[in-house]
């Protein structure tokens, strides 16, 4: 699934949470009512940023949701989904840009589609994508056509562009395609007024998935001589970057004059995942859950007890309090979040874990001696088994919620979908701020 805002899960709240599936459901769902089975493929996470501002600006609260049957994805459970012409326009777009998206792999030959066979079949799968979004369009008053030109005329642009050609030439296209999108939202809702400032949002968001995609690509066309915009420009990364961070403000700066029933879900995905995107890209984001997953001294006494805390003279002294641990009884084996919490001065137990706070890390043994045993790594399934594996998963919904799964065929470690994290997880943990916009400075 493709697209630059993928919100964590660990931030979005339960609340919020279920309204993000609510509208990734609905826009899944809207595919298929429409246009069968196949057509849910598109699905991205991107296209679900209409449906979401549609639904935000609504001023009537009721008709936006219904309730939908067992799904394998969601572990054959029932869900409340996102419908109505929000939906069936982020539906309309999303095969517009998908079918955009295949021609452009078949036109760098990217993997099979280097094929003349297989680049035959998905030139007629684009072209009927095209076409059926082009039908949904207009059935909410949406002309697509303002899609078809600007895919149709980046091909020109491109082929034109060299040295010294302004990057914002190249993601022209891209810029008015997703403003006429942003701004059909406010026609849907009822609220004409908003769209100015959201076809403003949405040029800057075009902006930058265009800026995006080639920042994320940047190795790889160069690996294998395709077209990169950043390349053909000249353009280094630096110039880039400041690119990105001025269209994230300009984002932030345009959704703050449109008007909304409710704005928590398009404020958090918007003005917050849409800049840890950018980081993602750019490289300059890490991820730790310091607050579930740190082992600092509440996990180390949930673990072991307030008893096992020895003396700062490293003898087994009298027990303490949590309160009464401060950073004079352990050093620096406090200073940062997820670090390992070192029981004792230094001397009692030998230097503090060199990896992550992992004593076990490369076959090590904590207290002393040879490595320790090492159970032999599970071997990969064979093709048949997997495909039952990966059943399982998707019945069980372990591929979309799990914190950590198998992989079906490789055995390897994964996260879920909306655990795919990249948080730092600080103010805005489990985006419980963002409920209430309690610490966000950004004015939304």
């Amino acid at each position: 699934m493709f697209g630059i805002v993928r919100p964590c899960s660990h931030r979005l709240g339960e609340g919020l949470k279920t309204q993000w599936m609510a509208h990734l459901c609905g826009l899944c769902l809207a595919l298929r009512g429409d246009h069968g089975q196949f057509a849910r493929v598109v699905t991205n996470y991107d296209g679900l940023l209409i449906s979401v501002l549609t639904e935000a600006q609504a001023e009537r609260a009721t008709g936006w949701r219904r309730t939908a049957g067992p799904c394998p994805l969601r572990g054959m459970r029932t869900a409340s989904v996102a419908q109505g012409e929000g939906a069936r326009l982020a539906a309309a777009v999303s095969l517009v840009l998908a079918s955009a998206k295949v021609r452009d792999h078949v036109a760098d030959g990217d993997g099979l589609l280097a094929r003349r066979p297989v680049a035959v079949a998905a030139r007629r799968v684009a072209a009927s994508w095209g076409r059926a979004g082009a039908r949904t369009g207009s059935e909410v008053g949406f002309d697509t056509a303002v899609l078809v030109d600007a895919v149709d005329r980046q091909v020109g642009i491109e082929a034109l562009a060299g040295p010294g050609t302004s990057l914002l030439t190249v993601t022209e296209p891209t810029e008015t395609a997703t403003a006429a999108a942003f701004a059909h939202t406010a026609v849907l809702a009822g609220r004409p007024g908003n769209a100015a400032p959201l076809a403003e949002a949405g040029r800057l968001f075009g902006r930058l998935a265009h800026l995006l995609d080639a920042v994320e690509d940047r190795e790889t066309d160069a690996a294998s001589g395709a077209w990169n915009p950043l390349t053909a420009t000249g353009t280094s990364l630096t110039e880039a970057r400041r690119l990105a961070d001025d269209a994230l403000h300009g984002i932030r700066l345009a959704l703050r004059e449109a008007e909304f029933t409710d704005s928590r879900l398009a404020h958090v995905l918007l003005a917050h995942e849409l800049g840890r995107s950018v980081d993602r890209a750019f490289g300059t984001s890490g991820c730790g859950h310091p607050a579930d997953g740190a082992h600092g001294v509440q996990g180390a006494d949930a673990a072991h007890g307030v008893q096992g805390v020895h003396g700062a003279d490293g003898a087994h002294g009298s027990p303490r309090s949590p309160d009464s641990l401060d950073s004079g009884d352990f050093g620096s084996s406090l200073g940062s979040p997820g670090s390992a919490v070192l029981l004792g001065p230094e001397g009692s137990f030998g230097p503090p874990p060199q990896h992550g706070g992992n004593p076990y890390a490369d076959g090590g043994n904590p207290f002393g001696g040879g490595p320790s045993f090492q159970p032999p790594a599970p071997g990969k399934r064979g093709f048949w088994a997997g495909c039952a594996a990966a059943i399982g998963l998707c019945c069980t919904c372990k591929m979309c919620c799990a914190d950590e799964y198998e992989g079906p065929w490789s055995r390897k470690k994964r996260e879920g979908c909306l655990n795919d994290c990249d948080c730092d997880c600080g103010c805005c943990e489990a985006c419980q701020c963002c409920e209430c916009c309690s610490c966000c400075d950004c004015g939304l």
